[in-house]
């Protein structure tokens, strides 16, 4: 008998709702919610409140979509964590209420895993090329930066973390101070891609092991952009090609570095990456540099599964699914949710 997972994301800023049927993905849909933009981050009180007028169309929408009906699904997941609270809470309550209407268990899921995991997400009418384990992934958001093995789909070991700010963290406030808006990332690599990634150098934090850092980085681009304008008011207007260029060349060989000494250390050769920064051209293209270097299989998610979708969630279901591993309806939503 099939089994078909409806997957709700509400973590942060876009509401998502997916089904998988036997680990092959019949309709994802998101929504995302652009006034965040205007303030320069997201402001959770409007994000939960977009929740909670998005979430029940788009189930409506991807049912149709997937060409099922309610009573087809086999069990409901949801992101429990981690994320903004009160977002969680929206799609925590509407899974568990659905979950009770309709009879069907209930599966919580933990987001990071999750990205991990888009990477076993089958598609209808593809050539389907998916991991083997061990696995070793750099999962790179706006809030994590983590180099994770993964030893089976439910297994999996953090090798290596930030031990402050994350990646995406850097990029975004990076941008801000350069004056590009919210979300500052897809901004730096529109405008690296003409620029010159060595005009300037900015220095690379010493941690130990396989952690980040990326405080430090975020603090020496600020005061050299404030001695830069001292000197001439207009620097970032004549050099914003060049600064992005270089910050995100930066940032990227930080996180080259610690993944090639990971898969060095391991032995491992199946390697991918995950998150929403693994949308940025730099890094895919990094990586799969890399994986020439090092004789490794590289595994690189389209862009649209980078980012917060229930696509995930539902694949990550579906695996909890066949282990009979299901949630109480008296779980809470966590905005820190242990690895």
């Amino acid at each position: 008998m099939s089994v078909i997972i409806l997957g709700i994301e509400s973590s942060c800023d876009d509401t998502s709702v997916a089904v998988v049927k036997d680990g092959v993905l019949l309709a994802n849909q998101v929504a995302g919610q652009k006034i965040h933009e205007r303030y320069g981050g997201v402001v959770p009180e409007l994000a939960s409140r977009a929740h909670q007028e998005n979430i029940v169309p788009l189930v409506d929408v991807v049912i149709k979509d997937a060409g099922i009906s309610l009573n087809d699904v086999s069990a409901i997941a949801f992101t429990r964590g981690p994320g903004l609270l009160g977002a969680l809470l929206v799609g925590t309550s509407f899974a568990k209420g659905l979950s009770i209407a309709l009879n069907r268990p209930l599966i919580d899921i933990n987001h990071l895993q999750a990205h991990v995991l888009v990477h076993f997400i089958k598609h209808l009418n593809q050539q389907n090329r998916l991991p083997e384990f061990p696995m070793l992934c750099l999962l790179v958001s706006g809030g994590h930066t983590q180099i994770v093995l993964v030893k089976d789909y439910l297994d999996m070991v953090i090798l290596g973390q930030t031990i402050d700010d994350a990646a995406g963290e850097a990029f975004d406030k990076c941008a801000k101070v350069l004056g590009l808006g919210y979300p500052g990332g897809p901004k730096i690599d529109e405008l690296s891609r003409t620029g010159n990634p060595k005009a300037f150098l900015f220095s690379k934090p010493k941690v130990s092991g396989l952690d980040f850092s990326f405080s430090g980085l975020k603090t020496s681009f600020l005061y050299f952009l404030q001695d830069k304008m001292k000197e001439n008011p207009d620097f970032i207007n004549q050099n914003i090609n060049d600064l992005c260029a270089s910050l995100q060349h930066t940032i990227i060989e930080i996180l080259m570095d610690n993944f090639r000494k990971a898969i060095k250390e391991t032995g491992i050769r199946n390697i991918a990456i995950s998150g929403g920064v693994a949308a940025n051209s730099g890094l895919r293209e990094a990586v799969g540099e890399l994986g020439k270097e090092l004789h490794a299989q590289v595994f690189i998610p389209e862009k649209w599964l980078t980012t917060d979708n229930a696509a995930m969630v539902a694949i990550t279901g579906y695996f909890k699914y066949l282990k009979g591993d299901f949630a109480t309806h008296d779980l809470p939503p966590l905005a820190r949710m242990p690895f």
